[in-house]
């Protein structure tokens, strides 16, 4: 049994690392975050400390790292994405391996410095992937490396995830802690289209503002048209009033159904953890590369044929 320490408990995604802790036969023994609306823990590891200073839970970490059978083997880093650096680190020098949500961090030169700390340590950094675990992207994966390596697959990839008022409120509205939309709710899907496509090759954004974002991509076997939204305006006629999220990819015409499985994706990426099979730095670094790009560019007008079809509705 490996024993954990979770930063961030009172996050939306928490609960699914807590249930992953769990199923993978391990212990949450100790948990962090400045927000006390935690009571689900009492359902998943009753025992665990709880904490609301982080000095408070920093030392009793240190004081449990003192006894082989009390030390903290992973931390699990679930607070808002500003703050995955600075937790990160903490982690690492507390002697732990540290399993972070996505982003790992908003760019490039924070992984380098990331990679310094592991190095100073002798611990590691994993990061959440879990569309690479998904099975229908894993079919998508394999169907493309059975086309000719010169073919480029027409792609569009369309998320919407209704957000209510409250989310420009919370840190997830301020661009200087979410770093935007487009790195919140997109970098998963970047990742995942470089995990299926291969290496990026052009990177153009159409469109930006707190709500949504739109662009174009293409890999060394995919051209992608992309969108991204929060605004419950955006979803199709055909699921609106009846869903609050829709994700759709398209290749060559063809939907990639992909919504259901989504739940599950945290224990299967904790399993492959635990196995030696995990994520780290060099494979974020893709995806990290190309929202630290987004976040620079200057929306310009789409080129024929590169513009997703979700553009036309609010064209400047």
């Amino acid at each position: 049994m490996k024993y954990f320490g979770l930063i961030g408990a009172a996050g939306y995604i928490a609960p699914r690392h807590m249930k992953a802790i769990k199923e993978t036969g391990n212990r949450l023994a100790a948990a962090y975050d400045i927000n006390d609306s935690v009571g689900i823990i009492d359902s998943i590891s009753p025992d665990s400390e709880f904490f609301t200073d982080f000095e408070r839970f920093l030392e009793h970490a240190h004081r449990c790292r003192r006894d082989p059978y009390t030390a903290l083997d992973y931390i699990a880093v679930c607070s808002p994405n500003h703050l995955h650096h600075a937790h990160i680190a903490a982690g690492l020098r507390l002697g732990s391996d540290v399993i972070c949500e996505k982003p790992l961090v908003p760019t490039p030169a924070l992984l380098d410095e990331l990679q310094r700390v592991e190095e100073e340590t002798g611990r590691q950094v994993y990061n959440i992937l879990q569309l690479r675990h998904h099975p229908a992207i894993l079919a998508l994966k394999e169907q493309v490396a059975t086309t000719p390596r010169s073919d480029k697959h027409e792609v569009e990839l369309t998320y919407i995830t209704s957000r209510g008022q409250w989310y420009q409120e919370s840190w997830k509205g301020d661009p200087r802690k979410s770093f935007g939309v487009a790195t919140n709710i997109g970098v998963h899907f970047f990742d995942m289209l470089h995990f299926v496509f291969g290496k990026l090759e052009r990177n153009v954004l159409h469109h930006v503002d707190d709500q949504k974002a739109a662009g174009y991509l293409e890999y060394e076997r995919a051209r992608v048209r992309w969108f991204l939204s929060i605004d419950a305006e955006d979803l199709p006629s055909s699921v609106k009033g009846q869903q609050p999220t829709y994700r759709s990819i398209l290749c060559e015409g063809q939907e990639i159904e992909f919504s259901g499985g989504f739940t599950d994706l945290h224990t299967v990426s904790y399993q492959e953890i635990l196995a030696g099979r995990g994520y780290g730095i060099e494979d974020a670094r893709h995806c990290i590369e190309t929202v630290d790009h987004l976040r620079r560019a200057r929306p310009q007008p789409p080129a024929h044929g590169e513009g997703h079809p979700c553009l036309k509705r609010f064209a400047q």
